[in-house]
């Protein structure tokens, strides 16, 4: 129980981060929320109320508002428990987009440039069509008088359908995680998985993530200081499908503005998307230099530094950090510093003074090497059984990394400390005295009020979905040993960690809207206990650590649910479902297409590259089959990058000893330093183009526009997020369909993404690599 009340130093900081950020608005009275969005009409039903069934406006409600500024200004305190919400029409409408949005995405997942298809898309989508089926399907009513009783049509299609429609979407946009334990067994390793052990682990490690998602929810749902920023994008959104505004003089209404932005985003990615796919990364400085080594690193958006090199796309923008427009400025500014630290100071001083002999390979590269530069063979070391073949190892010589990706390991190790000092010292005695006050009533603001009209979840449904999903897959992993390797006490340790981590990474993503991951010190560990079997470190970090990124979309939805007054028994209902399709739709999907396509992942020629599943393949040869022992422990080469354990810890000392110095700073709350820290952990897939563009978008966004035009940013700035996913992903999905099912493609130098064909080269004197010069 030492985990209650994470939250209320949370409240301290998130006020300050209002107060701060928000500088602009201090003078802003709270008033009705329709006032602040804008002018409307019938803007709620009419059995809408606030607290104890009074009217909306009033002294009481707005002191009970939440105390972060962005959801007083965006999330409606109005309430109507009168509404259907477990339709027909509900139940179609996400199913359809739960199957649709998996299959997409799992579809894309495996291209060169992967597409990632936001729920936003199916929310946008089954509006018109469920007002359709609101007017033509027969509203006679079955069972009449029965508990039974339902009907196809009970009104007009409304908000609480359509939220619950999205939160099937959001089961189907998210990525389920585990694919990539089947596709490197399949495809990389070329080993045997059955596609029914390959299904339990596929349903145990999102399942599990429910688990502990409903455990911490009282920490990370009902405090008003847990607002999640990423849910007000949908927040926005649904106000603007499903309230009536007056259009203001010579101004537009919230529903033009974002069909306006919706087709100039759809407009506009037939661009990056097939004519000028340089616009991915317009990287100048390798066109004035074009047979500089030099330039080409310095200037490479895909393969190098990124300096001056900018993404005019918003798959660019928006690919690997989410949108830049749903991030608070305070995070976006640690994550940039973070980006620059990194990128701009530990990578090239660590490869210019040769460390770890960087020169001989690329400066920016996610390949595996031997010492003389070229790509290690990994399959002359793996042996009959899927064991590390020592003897063979040996013979080959030792894995080497480029800098870059050693030191992105380095900075893993950092966080993941820095993590866990940060919240000891920010929230720990709050923690303490939550949980000795757990039992009585704490101050809640009126979302949570407004829920408590409706039977919650209780919170045993939670802990047997929990233990019955453990026993399942401690039993696949006993008795499907042979497939994947892990342990009976590998599970409890796996699990172990998950929960010791799903609450303070929690608390940092429902305040930040980044998540620090824990790959890497999953597979640390378990490499460490258990090397030499590389599934088995596989199936350690899905459970360790996806478990627990599964909870935090989970909780995500929860919030989400929250702000729009969905009976939580219902969400739950939803939430369970929604899941059960996407894991059946995304692993037959890739089946498919694994048993399908011809040399998926490894023909580099093809648009089938699967640049995500090629990390992920990397890495289960560097902790799991060669083990961290030979790589970064005493019989490896990156031995010094552990000390980074140690200055993770040490940073959110500093940051927390300036703070009690000088409490009135209150920028210095500000510095995150898990967040901060972690801010590379995307790196790679992502590249550097991917963290300037969106660093220099959220800058403009939650800085620029946030200050000196307030009124503009709270009526449009989540909408304008929206409508970019959206049209980014109709036309995404057009132009495969029209163009490149049937392999139609345009030649020219607009589509050499990145231009800057020696980026990855290394510049070691001597070292000849296969389309490089060779330095002299």
């Amino acid at each position: 129980m030492l985990i209650d009340e994470l939250y209320k130093n949370s409240v301290a900081r998130a006020r300050a981060i209002a107060r701060s950020d928000l500088k602009v608005l201090e003078e802003e009275r709270i008033s009705d929320v329709d006032d602040r969005i804008g002018p409307s009409t019938s803007s709620q039903p009419t059995g809408a109320t606030t607290i104890s069934g009074k009217p909306e406006g009033g002294g009481a409600e707005e002191e009970e508002n939440s105390p972060v500024r962005q959801v007083a200004l965006t999330v409606p305190i109005t309430d109507d428990p009168s509404l259907p919400v477990l339709t027909f029409r509900m139940w179609v409408l996400g199913s359809l987009s739960c199957i649709i949005l998996s299959f997409l995405n799992q579809f894309f997942w495996y291209r060169t440039e992967p597409l990632s298809i936001t729920a936003i898309s199916a929310q946008i989508v089954v509006v018109p069509l469920g007002q359709y089926m609101a007017a033509v399907l027969p509203n006679r009513v079955f069972f009449k008088g029965t508990r039974w009783e339902f009907t196809l049509n009970p009104g007009p299609f409304n908000v609480k359908e359509h939220v619950l429609i999205t939160i099937f979407a959001n089961a189907g946009a998210g990525s389920v995680y585990a694919i990539h334990i089947v596709t490197v067994v399949k495809v990389f390793y070329k080993k045997h998985i059955s596609f029914f052990v390959s299904f339990i682990v596929i349903v145990t490690t999102q399942v599990l993530g429910f688990g502990w998602a409903g455990i911490f929810r009282r920490y990370l749902v009902e405090p008003a200081e847990m607002w999640w920023p990423t849910n007000l994008v949908q927040v926005s959104l649904f106000r603007a499908l499903h309230e009536k505004e007056e259009r203001r003089r010579g101004g537009l209404t919230r529903i033009q503005f974002f069909l306006i932005s919706f087709i100039c985003s759809f407009a506009y990615y037939v661009y990056p998307g097939y004519l000028f796919q340089m616009l991915t990364s317009l990287s100048w400085i390798c066109w004035i230099f074009p047979s500089s080594i030099l330039a080409n690193q310095l200037g490479s958006g895909l393969n190098g530094l990124g300096i001056a090199a900018l993404g005019i796309d918003w798959s660019t923008i928006s690919a690997y950090l989410g949108s830049p427009l749903a991030s608070p400025w305070f995070a976006t500014a640690n994550v940039g510093a973070g980006f620059l630290i990194v990128m701009y100071v530990i990578t090239p001083i660590t490869y210019w003074l040769n460390v770890y002999k960087a020169k001989t390979f690329p400066i920016f590269s996610d390949s595996l090497f031997t010492s003389t530069g070229l790509i290690y063979n990994i399959s002359a070391i793996v042996d009959s059984d899927f064991h590390l073949d020592e003897e063979a190892y040996d013979k080959e010589g030792d894995l080497y990394l480029s800098t870059f990706f050693a030191m992105t390991y380095g900075v893993g190790f950092a966080a993941l400390s820095a993590t866990i000092v940060h919240v000891l010292l920010f929230h720990g005695s709050e923690i303490w005295k939550e949980t000795v006050s757990s039992l009585k009533e704490k101050k809640i603001d009126i979302h949570t009020k407004l829920m408590r009209r409706y039977k919650q979840v209780p919170e045993w449904w939670f802990w047997v979905l929990l233990l019955l999903n453990i026993a399942l897959t401690l039993f696949a992993c006993e008795y499907y040993n042979s497939q994947l390797q892990l342990p009976w006490w590998g599970v409890i340790l796996a699990c172990l960690i998950a929960f010791v981590f799903t609450l303070p990474i929690g608390i940092i993503t429902a305040i930040t809207n980044q998540t620090p991951g824990l790959n890497i010190i999953t597979e640390y560990i378990i490499g460490y206990i258990y090397p030499g079997y590389p599934v088995a470190n596989m199936c350690f970090k899905v459970y360790g650590y996806i478990s627990m990124t599964q909870a935090i979309t989970f909780l995500q939805d929860f919030k989400l649910g929250h702000y729009m007054k969905i009976p939580p028994r219902t969400m739950f209902m939803a939430q369970m479902v929604g899941t059960m399709i996407a894991c059946v739709v995304y692993l037959g999907t890739a089946w498919w297409l694994m048993e399908t396509i011809p040399d998926i992942c490894l023909d580099k020629s093809s648009v089938w590259t699967c640049p995500g599943d090629t990390v992920f393949y990397d890495a289960s040869v560097i902790w799991g089959l060669i083990g961290p022992r030979r790589i970064f422990g005493n019989e490896g080469i990156y031995g010094k990058v552990n000390w980074f354990f140690l200055g993770g810890a040490l940073a959110p000392v500093f940051v927390w000893l300036a703070a009690r110095a000088f409490p009135n700073q209150n920028w210095i709350r500000l510095i995150n330093m898990p967040v901060l820290i972690g801010a590379t952990g995307s790196m790679p897939p992502a590249t550097a183009v991917n963290y300037t563009t969106w660093v220099l978008v959220g800058f403009l966004s939650g800085y620029v526009v946030y200050r000196y035009a307030p009124e503009w940013w709270k009526r449009h700035n989540y909408l304008l997020s929206g409508a970019l996913d959206a049209g980014l992903a109709f036309m995404g999905v057009a132009l495969y369909m029209c163009l490149g099912l049937e392999d139609v493609s345009l030649s020219w130098w607009g589509n050499d993404l990145d231009g800057c064909d020696l980026a990855w080269c290394p510049t070691k004197k001597g070292v000849a690599v296969t389309g490089c010069p060779v330095v002299k």
